[in-house]
């Protein structure tokens, strides 16, 4: 590995620190090395707050000058925002050299930065361990150049590929080492999508219990309003959105008492038009975590982006158990949902099978 991927993977490093907390902004991190040694590294915190840029060039101060600087994605330039433009806070510290991961896809910025730091007279390299750095910011890449949410479908499950018992029983089916994962993948995401079978099997919180985590904006498909009022979901914060049928307005004003939000369909619910509404709301990334029918529901409506399976050493058989993914089947094997990049590790007791949806 040469200098330049060592700076840029500690760069990447220090912007997945703030995973969950800078959307709909990307994670950046930031390294400003002079003479082999780095003088300032930081990265972006939250929305409103300094970029990593702006944080090392302030701390260096007048060392910056000579120095290479190293970002996870190209330094902004617009202004349209509510921080300065990075471009101009590099040119002015007399910073030499600028190496970039990733080109940013908002079209605002998509090189612009790029080339004003060129014609400023500073050399840029760009696309170094640019695979990682899109990684990171996936959820953003994709809202950003389509304005909808990167979705994560999560499924437990048994060796045999069932979800709960006839009697509806699921708790636990993966070990606790899994479920701490769940937890960390709940903090990295901006909403939860569940629906109401699993509220009112499970009454769930549906929040990420690690300190000094952010819970999840909760999302509940209810068509005919039957979360119960006492829900755990309205009890406690962060907000919860019910996805409803219009015809249930004359029944909102209890809800909307303990805080809960509406979004309204006619006679049946698509989850792109689901989608597509989140995304106006600045959601950039969501996690279904729903029974075997809502699973289905989002693979069929082609919504899913990635997969994470967590499978537990356990059978539980039966005809009547729940799949883990229900609905309709395939017509044929040519049509089934293919992955590629697939990751297998072990959590605990359990696999983690995670990979992404072939579009």
């Amino acid at each position: 590995m040469n200098k330049d991927e060592t700076y840029i993977r500690r760069a990447v490093e220090l912007a997945k620190k703030a995973e969950g907390h800078t959307s709909p902004n990307p994670m950046v991190g930031a390294v400003l090395v002079k003479g082999g040694r780095v003088i300032a590294e930081d990265y972006h915190r939250a929305p409103g707050t300094p970029h990593a840029e702006a944080l090392v060039l302030s701390e260096a101060g007048p060392k910056a000058k000579g120095a290479t600087l190293y970002v996870s994605l190209e330094p902004c330039c617009h202004t349209k925002k509510r921080t300065p433009p990075c471009t101009k806070a590099i040119i002015a510290s007399g910073v030499k050299k600028v190496v970039v991961a990733m080109v940013d896809p908002n079209p605002q910025v998509s090189g612009k930065g790029i080339r004003e730091l060129k014609r400023a007279g500073i050399k840029v390299v760009s696309g170094v361990l640019e695979e990682r750095a899109r990684k990171l910011n996936e959820a953003y890449i994709k809202y950003i150049t389509e304005r909808v949410p990167f979705v994560t479908l999560k499924v437990a499950m048994t060796l045999d590929g069932k979800i709960a018992l006839p009697t509806g029983e699921s708790k636990w089916i993966t070990g606790e080492k899994a479920r701490r994962v769940v937890h960390r993948m709940r903090a990295a995401s901006d909403a939860i999508l569940t629906a109401i079978g699993t509220v009112k099997a499970d009454n769930p919180q549906l929040t990420a219990r690690l300190r000094g985590a952010k819970s999840p904006v909760r999302v509940v498909i209810d068509p005919e309003l039957e979360t119960p009022l006492e829900a755990n979901i309205l009890k406690m914060p962060p907000k919860t959105i019910l996805v409803t049928k219009r015809k249930n307005n004359s029944r909102i004003s209890a809800y909307k008492d303990l805080g809960a939000e509406f979004i309204f369909y006619e006679d049946s619910l698509d989850l792109n038009d689901l989608m597509t509404e989140l995304g106006r709301r600045e959601i950039t990334s969501l996690m279904i975590e729903g029974g075997s029918s809502l699973s289905s529901h989002a693979l069929h409506d082609g919504v899913v982006d990635k997969i994470v399976f967590f499978i537990a050493p356990k059978i539980i058989c039966g005809k009547d158990s729940y799949p883990a993914v229900g609905g309709i089947a395939c017509p044929s094997l040519q049509d089934a949902y293919k992955l590629r990049d697939l990751k297998v590790r072990r959590v605990g007791e359990d696999l983690m099978i995670e990979g992404y949806v072939v579009k």
